[in-house]
C-alpha cells in the first residue's frame, strides 16, 4: 500500500510540474559534448562490415555549360550548349567479416549543340555520346578507428562496357558530315578509398582509380562509308587528386 502511494505521488508530481521533469533530463544531457552525443551511436554494437551486411552506394555528376566565343584547342565555340551527366549505382554483400563482393553499374551521357569555328570553316555541330559499364568487384575493408567509423578499403574489379557516339557537322547549309562510333571496352583495376560514417549508417566515400589495364575496341564509319577499326590498350598507374570519386552510401545491418 505504501508503494502505491509513492507511485501515485510521482505521477501527480509529473502532471503538475512537467517542466521540472524535463529540466532534469536536459541537465543530464548537458553533461555530454556534441562530439560525445554523435560518437555514442558508434561505441556500442556498431559493426558495418559484419558478415551478411548489405551495402548500397550512389554517386552522380551533372554539368550544364553555356559557351559564347570560347577558345579551344581544336576549335572555337561561337555559340553552344553542352549537357553532361553521370550516374553510378553500387551494391555489395559481406561474405565474411570485412570482405564484400559487389556489383557496380554506371551510365554516362554527353550532348553538345552549337556553332563552332574550325579554321577555315564555321560549322553547325551536334554530337551525342552514351556509355554504360558493369563492374563485379571484391572489397576488403580495414578499420582505422576502434569504433570502425573511419576505414580504408581496396576495391579490385573487372569492368565491361559499351559506348556509342554520333557527331553531325553541317557546313554552308548543304555539306553534311556524319560520323558514328561504336565500341566495347574492358578494364581490370585497383581502386583504394576511405569510408567515413557521418550519421548512423550513412557514410561518405572517397575513391581513387590508382592502377589499371584498359582495352578498347572501336569501330567508326563516316557518311555510311566503310568502317574503320581501332584497338587501344593502355596501362595506367596514377595518383590524381583532381579525379577523386565522391559518393554517399548506406550499410544495412550495421547496428545490431
Amino acid at each position: 500500500m505504501r508503494n502505491n502511494y509513492k507511485i501515485i505521488s510521482i505521477l501527480v508530481f509529473a502532471v503538475i510540474f512537467p517542466g521540472v521533469m524535463i529540466a532534469q533530463n536536459e541537465n543530464t544531457d548537458e553533461n555530454y559534448t556534441a562530439y560525445d552525443l554523435m560518437s555514442e551511436y558508434y561505441n556500442d554494437g556498431f559493426n558495418p562490415f559484419k558478415k551478411k551486411n548489405i551495402y548500397i552506394g550512389l554517386s552522380f555528376s551533372l554539368q550544364d555549360l553555356q559557351q559564347e566565343n570560347t577558345t579551344g584547342f581544336f576549335q572555337n565555340v561561337v555559340d553552344g550548349q553542352s549537357l553532361d551527366y553521370n550516374l553510378e549505382l553500387k551494391s555489395g554483400y559481406y561474405i565474411s567479416d570485412y570482405t564484400m563482393v559487389g556489383f557496380n553499374f554506371s551510365y554516362e551521357h554527353d550532348k553538345f549543340e552549337g556553332t563552332v569555328f574550325r579554321d577555315p570553316d564555321t560549322l553547325q555541330s551536334n554530337s551525342m555520346s552514351r556509355s554504360f559499364d558493369f563492374t563485379p568487384n571484391i572489397r576488403p575493408s580495414f578499420p582505422l578507428t576502434k569504433n570502425e567509423r573511419l576505414s580504408f578499403f581496396v576495391e579490385t574489379g573487372l569492368t565491361f562496357g559499351y559506348t556509342s557516339a554520333l557527331t553531325r557537322n553541317v557546313k554552308k547549309d548543304d555539306e553534311v558530315n556524319t560520323q558514328y562510333t561504336e565500341g566495347f571496352h574492358f578494364r581490370a583495376g585497383i581502386s583504394p578509398g576511405i569510408t567515413f560514417f557521418a550519421m548512423e549508417s550513412f557514410a561518405f566515400q572517397v575513391q581513387l582509380n590508382l592502377i589499371g589495364y584498359d582495352l578498347a575496341v572501336l569501330q567508326q564509319s563516316t557518311n555510311n562509308g566503310p568502317e574503320s577499326r581501332r584497338v587501344d590498350q593502355k596501362v595506367d598507374a596514377k595518383i590524381d587528386l583532381l579525379s577523386l570519386n565522391l559518393g554517399l552510401s548506406y550499410y544495412f545491418g550495421s547496428k545490431k
